[in-house]
Parts: C-alpha cells; sequence; structure tokens
C-alpha cells in the first residue's frame, strides 16, 4: 500500500534494579541505547469470566438495521439544523458553548453524506488538547487526498454518513492543554451537565448534539505527558457492536476494558452505541507511525461496515488483552529507557537504567519481569523509587508467531505501518491469549499522579458547582 500521507511514516507488579555482573547471558545484555519508536503488534487471553460476557453480548447481536436498507432509498441527513442531502460534502462550524457574549469556541466539522443509506460514524480528535495525532490523521481524511470523486471516500458511493471532527477541545488545543480553560478532564466529564461547570456544559452539549446521533464513535487519543503509546485499540469488548469495529480496525493490540468513568467511550457504549479509542504516541508531537496507522485502521472500519468499497485488512494475528503487568524503578535518578513502546522483551532482560549525576559511578537496570510486549513507556527521564517506567504484556503462546513480526530492533511492526497486509479471513487470525486484570480498574491508573478517588467522582456529580 502507498503511503497514505503522500510520503515515508516513518495486581501491579514491581521490577527490580539489580546490578548486572560481567558473566551474565548474552541475551541479557542492555539493547543498543538508541530511542526507537517502531510500532507493534500482538495478542492476550481474555479469563473465562469475561470471555463469557463477550460471548453472550454477542450472541445477541442483530443484523443490519432497516433505517440503513437501500430499499428505503436515500434521504436528507438532518444535522445541526442544516439538511445535507445524499452524496454531498459539508464544511460546518459547531459552538461548544451557546453564549451571547464571550468566546463559544466553535469547531469546525466535515460531513460527508453518503449517495447510499447506511449507519452514521462520527470520528474524533483533540478530546484532549495537546494530543496532536488525531487532528492530523483527521485533517488529512477531511482533504482532497481522501475526499471526492474517485477516492476513497466518494460521496456518491459511499452509504452511509462520515462525521470528521478533528478537534473536539478547541480551547485546551489552542492552550496546548489536556484540560479544558477550568483545569477539568473533559474526556472525564460525559455525559455532562447543562447547568454545571464548564467542563460538563460542553460535554453535556456535544454529547447531545454530535454523539447521540451517532451508530459508530472512533476517537482518536495519545499518551499523556510524560509517556509514549504504541498504537493499540481500547474497547468494551462485551458490548457487540464496539468489539466489531474494534477487531476491523486490523491492527494487532485490542485492549478490553470499560473504560474510566466519564469518559466519552463508556458513556457512549452506555447508550448501546459502539465506540473505540485509537492511542498512539505522546503528547505534543506529531507520530507520524500513529497517524498512517490511525488512517489504516479508520479505512478498514469503514470497509467493515461496507460504507466504502474494498476488502478490509486485517493483520496475522492479534492481542485481546484484559490485564498487564508493570515495570518501575526501584531508585531515584535520571531514567535512560533501552526497550521503548513496542519492543518486545524476555524476562530478566534490561529495559532501562538509572543514573545520578550526583553520584556518577554508579548505575542501576531496571529488569523486565516476564516476557512481554510493552505497549507504553516512559519519556519523562526524572524517576523515583516505584515510578513506572514501562507498561507490559505477559506473553506466554504464541510468540514464535510474535518474533516473525520483530524488526531488527526487536520491536513489533503494526499493520498499517509497512502497507497493507494481505486479505484473509477473519477465522485466520491467530489469537494470542495471555490473563490478567487492570491495576487500579482501567489501563492507565498506574501512570497517574493523582488518580481520583470514588468519593471525589460521586461529589464532582452531586455537586454541579465543582
Amino acid at each position: 500500500m502507498s503511503n497514505l500521507l503522500g510520503g515515508p511514516l516513518t495486581d501491579s507488579t514491581k521490577g527490580s534494579d539489580n546490578e548486572q555482573s560481567s558473566e551474565r547471558p548474552e541475551s541479557l545484555l542492555p539493547r543498543s541505547k538508541r530511542r526507537r519508536f517502531t510500532p507493534l503488534k500482538v495478542a492476550n487471553q481474555i479469563p473465562k469470566r469475561r470471555r463469557k460476557e463477550i460471548e453472550k453480548a454477542l450472541e445477541g447481536s442483530s443484523g443490519t438495521p432497516k433505517k440503513w436498507s437501500r430499499q428505503n432509498g436515500p434521504k436528507n441527513h438532518a444535522f445541526l439544523r442544516k439538511r445535507i442531502p445524499p452524496g454531498s460534502i459539508r464544511r460546518l462550524e459547531f459552538d461548544l458553548l451557546s453564549v451571547d457574549i464571550g468566546e463559544s469556541w466553535p469547531v469546525p466539522i466535515t460531513v460527508v453524506h453518503g449517495a447510499r443509506p447506511g449507519p452514521t460514524i462520527t470520528l474524533l480528535g483533540a478530546v484532549h488538547g495537546n494530543e496532536l495525532v488525531g487532528p492530523l490523521a483527521l485533517t488529512y481524511l477531511s482533504g482532497p487526498n481522501f475526499i471526492g470523486s474517485g477516492k476513497a471516500i466518494d460521496p456518491d458511493v459511499l452509504s452511509g454518513t462520515i462525521r470528521i471532527v478533528p478537534i473536539v477541545n478547541m480551547p485546551g488545543y489552542k492552550m496546548k492543554s489536556r484540560y479544558m480553560p477550568d483545569g477539568r478532564d473533559l474526556n472525564r466529564s460525559f455525559p455532562g451537565k447543562p447547568d454545571s461547570n464548564t467542563s460538563y456544559r460542553v460535554a453535556n452539549r456535544f454529547w447531545k448534539e454530535i454523539i447521540a446521533g451517532s451508530d459508530y464513535v472512533i476517537d482518536l487519543h495519545t499518551a499523556a505527558v510524560g509517556r509514549t503509546n504504541m498504537p493499540q485499540i481500547r474497547a468494551n469488548l462485551a458490548h457487540a457492536s464496539s468489539n466489531k469495529i474494534a477487531r476491523s480496525f486490523g491492527i494487532e493490540a485490542i485492549l478490553d476494558n470499560v473504560g474510566p468513568k466519564g469518559s466519552l467511550r463508556r458513556v457512549t457504549n452506555d447508550a448501546d452505541i459502539a465506540c473505540v479509542t485509537f492511542e498512539g504516541g505522546g503528547p505534543d508531537e506529531l507520530d507520524p507511525e500513529s497517524v498512517q496507522v490511525s488512517l489504516y485502521g479508520i479505512l478498514n472500519v469503514l470497509r467493515s461496515l461496507r460504507m466504502i468499497p474494498g476488502h478490509p485488512s486485517r493483520p496475522t494475528f492479534r492481542i485481546l488483552a484484559s490485564g498487564s503487568l508493570w515495570i518501575r524503578s526501584d531508585q531515584g535518578g535520571l531514567l535512560d529507557v533501552l526497550a521503548p513502546a513496542g519492543s518486545f522483551v524476555d524476562e530478566g532482560e534490561v529495559v532501562a537504567t538509572v543514573t545520578n549525576p550526583e553520584r556518577p559511578s554508579e548505575s542501576h537496570d531496571i529488569i523486565s519481569p516476564t516476557r512481554g510486549l510493552i505497549i507504553c513507556s516512559a519519556t519523562n527521564p526524572f524517576v523515583t523509587a516505584g515510578t513506572p517506567v514501562g507498561h507490559i504484556l505477559p506473553v506466554s503462546k504464541g510468540v514464535q508467531t510474535i518474533r516473525k513480526r520483530l524488526d531488527e530492533d526487536d520491536c513489533l511492526v503494526i499493520s498499517g505501518a509497512d502497507g497493507d497486509p494481505v486479505w484473509r479471513d477473519d477465522d485466520e487470525v491467530e489469537d494470542i491469549t495471555v490473563g490478567g486484570e487492570w491495576s487500579g480498574g482501567n489501563v492507565d491508573a498506574e501512570w497517574s499522579t493523582n488518580p481520583p478517588t470514588d468519593s471525589d467522582e460521586e461529589a464532582a456529580e452531586s455537586d454541579p458547582s465543582q
């Protein structure tokens, strides 16, 4: 596949810091001390109880809704008090706040309404204002390289409607901040309240006007400050339609989780709307590989939903992860990461070192507690004892399958980063298994420096002034 952007894209567990003797096996020697940001792919086991929940949910999934039937013929798409005719493209603005004076924070939206009936899918970027992979990917997707006659998204061929919102948190984006101007996290504020604080008002308005009318939602994110993610999908696999688009995205790592309280994905699923989160790269950077993979995945989903022509691409294997382990520093100082996000490491391998400029003759190695795939790694070099430096999916099955996709730096190459895989049926995709649970209740809980307590969240919900 040619480059989508027109050019090369390029129970928490504590790790131990042990001084390594000169007699250690060659396989455990530190990696080359250079930065590597190659993406990856792999697969994980769902515990039996969770697997039964997912299977039960999938049994109840229904066929194509009657409103998408082509027998009904094309109809106008009603959106933001506009009637968009079939086979057309509209560029609109949506005000995050409805005010007579002051800043309303308008955000641009591109709507492509197909000439044929079908589902409505909403694509979102920058719900966190400093996460820039989504804005860049969706800006490309909204442009003439992707939309138009004979392009990947042709309104005259499209079945259904695509809504593209490159930047949701416009004030945060302009401030180069993850948060809203009131200091709150928009992605912990859904579905919001119309008469509450600023973030809740924006969340409520966006929910009612944009999300509630959708059948599918893809929300593009990066890691937060101080870390970087390998490309991955997060989804509640017990929600049937979310399970479908998570798999159809066509990349290898799918993390099964309902999402944090107040997150868009969790609230959307509660309303029985399919929603998945793509994660790739870090904040305040335009990681080209993550941009490429996200575009690849979105087009795969559109093909899988039969909204655009073509067969979706599928990886040779995928992770279905329900848990993880953590690699931590047991010392304080400056961190040098040798195995960044996307690395496949062995148990006992040195994945990072810690040094202290005040005692330059001493250094400490950080050892991987297990064999597996590092899905997120620290980028902040300052660590203290207990600081997480890596988030790892333990892998005990399918190791040989995984190793076939390692590059020269022992990183996994994600589907979409090196072109389309060959077409294959879904039952040909190998699901590699691993057990576990998410420490702290969600994927990123251990990274947080000040995670909210249940009482804090309940207080925020009960008191609109918060």
